[in-house]
């Protein structure tokens, strides 16, 4: 299988690009696929950074308000 997708994806990279209006239609769709797929990947991770980062100011807040 490693073989096959360095193969596959120089095929791809010698196709001619699309002309006329469906073609920059279909590549701008590509590229706003790629955009939101990048996009929830990194979202993923931010949302985790900031429940975590609630989590330890929650903490620190009650510890501050009631031990301090």
């Amino acid at each position: 299988m490693s073989t096959t997708l360095p193969a596959a994806s120089l095929a791809l990279l010698q196709l001619p690009l699309p002309e006329g209006m469906l073609g920059q239609a279909l590549l701008v769709l590509l590229a706003i696929a790629v955009v939101i797929v990048v996009g929830r990947v990194i979202l993923s991770i931010a949302w985790k950074l900031v429940l975590i980062a609630s989590v330890l100011i929650g903490a620190l807040w009650l510890v501050t308000t009631f031990l301090g």
